[in-house]
């Protein structure tokens, strides 16, 4: 006696077909379960010894063998519970096994038979999608699963309303996708008094999708601005809350199965490891560069993290995705973000303030800033200077511009990008590269002649280079100017961190 079902495992964002095999064999009362499973798999002979029991039945005297193929792909998760349960109840006849052919099948176990939820049942849809299969997933998660498309989807609450759903007593209603409410986008711009700069290059930054550092004094805004941003960047389209989702999917955080149209925002503290930021663990798990992926990641206090953490963040700002590598699997992970970065001159966050400012000045500041290398500062689009807020700033009106107003602007600027790259696999002017940035962005002769100095007095890599045409060409944009002219490369310009002085 024996049956298959099928299932998945989980690979970064790819969901790999596994065969769940279970056979009795006479014998003495074994339950075992091979084929490269982890503690969590082992352990579902349990979970699946209780969910039977608490339905009023019990496993046959024979040894009962579970193999998961193929046995040299690993396999990680809970979610193996339910096809380990379905298949050992086909193969005991309770069940039809030709009925399961026709399924996918995740989700995890209670020792009651209820079936609970799993991450990564929006990436086995995707994947019973592409099979031409059906879905059998917990109810908690199948208005998730219904986002895959036109797939049957069957989400039970337990293990017994499954069986009498396979054997037609009690029919499951199919689920409907979830959408998720309108979320509050935080502060509004009209909260911040004074700082016209800084709001101009938050305006650029979130029009091409361009990194941003801000330095200033304690106080000054920095961290607020940067929470105003989400208020004035564009929603995901529904090819980029997909991407969005099968992230939060595979990580566990998609609740409900609602899918956002808010880019994600992502804070981590100063003391997150290498893993917790780019990815990793035991079990590999997205990072919080991967959380943020087609939205925002906002590092406070930049020098405060540590020195190898930052640097890890090199290739991910540069290629849009992030890769870890393990002895037993090499798992990548998108990383398209907009990295927003604040921090203080110096240690006390009061240098150039003759009455604040500490003895070690300018060493202090010059020490502190060296904290962050210079590859990752030149990564970084757009340097500007938060100057702190005085009271009287503070008992002006509020602006008459918020981040409604914003808004409009940034929205327009990434429609002229979306036109503009339709048939190109880039979505904004801080993805052009090559060619493609030489076409879109080259300047006028004033421009070029501009930039040719520039680059020589400010000692610009190829990479600056590269970086000051797309924010040129991001500036020309919320003008509604085809041409990139040389008012917009000296705005740029003017936004790049300049050389230090011998």
């Amino acid at each position: 006696m024996a049956a298959i079902v099928a299932t998945v495992a989980y690979l970064g964002l790819e969901a790999r077909a596994v065969e769940v095999q279970v056979q009795l064999i006479p014998g003495l009362p074994a339950f075992n379960v091979v084929g490269l499973a982890d503690k969590a798999v082992g352990e579902s002979r349990e979970r699946v010894r209780g969910a039977i029991a608490g339905m009023g039945l019990s496993l046959p005297p024979k040894r009962i063998a579970v193999n998961l193929s193929p046995a040299d792909l690993p396999k990680e998760g809970s979610h193996f519970d339910l096809p380990i349960a379905l298949a050992l109840l086909a193969a005991m006849g309770v069940v039809d096994a030709e009925a399961l052919a026709d399924y996918v099948i995740v989700g995890e176990l209670g020792l009651d038979a209820r079936i609970t939820a799993s991450p990564g049942v929006l990436l086995a849809a995707l994947h019973a999608s592409e099979v031409g299969k059906g879905l059998v997933c917990p109810a908690a998660q199948g208005s998730e699963a219904a986002w895959a498309g036109e797939i049957e989807v069957i989400a039970a609450p337990d293990l017994l309303s499954l069986l009498n759903h396979f054997k037609g007593h009690g029919l499951l209603s199919p689920p409907k996708p979830g959408i998720a409410e309108h979320a509050d986008h935080g502060p509004d711009l009209r909260q911040v008094k004074g700082q016209e700069t800084a709001k101009r290059a938050l305006e650029i930054a979130a029009a091409g999708a361009h990194n941003l550092l801000m330095v200033g004094p304690p106080g000054s805004g920095k961290s607020l601005m940067a929470s105003c941003l989400p208020g004035i960047l564009p929603p995901l389209d529904p090819a980029e809350a997909l991407e969005v989702s099968m992230v939060q999917s595979v990580a566990g955080t998609l609740t409900g199965g609602r899918l956002t149209r808010t880019r994600p925002f992502r804070a981590p503290h100063h003391s997150a490891s290498m893993a917790a930021l780019t990815g990793g663990g035991l079990k590999v798990k997205p990072g919080e560069v991967s959380l943020a992926h087609l939205g925002v990641l906002f590092l406070d206090e930049l020098p405060e993290f540590q020195r190898a953490v930052l640097d890890s963040l090199r290739q991910p700002l540069e290629t849009g995705t992030v890769s870890v590598a393990r002895a037993n699997a090499h798992v990548t992970f998108p990383a398209r973000v907009q990295l927003i970065a604040a921090m203080n001159p110096c240690r006390c966050g009061h240098l150039g303030d003759a009455s604040l400012a500490c003895a070690r000045a300018p060493k202090c500041a010059a020490d502190y800033q060296a904290k962050v290398s210079g590859p990752l500062l030149d990564r970084i689009d757009l340097h500007i200077d938060v100057q702190a807020v005085s009271a009287a700033d503070l008992i002006l009106p509020p602006p008459t511009e918020g981040s409604a107003e914003v808004a409009v602007r940034v929205a327009a600027a990434r429609a002229i990008q979306s036109d503009r790259y339709r048939d190109h696999p880039v979505r904004t002017n801080a993805e052009a590269d090559g060619a493609l940035l030489d076409a879109v962005a080259t300047p006028d002769e004033a421009g070029r002649r501009l930039l040719a100095q520039a680059a020589e007095a400010m000692r610009l890599t190829a990479r600056g280079y590269t970086r000051i045409l797309r924010v040129g060409r991001t500036i020309a944009d919320l003008a509604g100017s085809e041409t990139v002219a040389r008012l917009h490369i000296a705005e740029a310009l003017s936004y790049r961190r300049q050389p230090p002085r011998n």
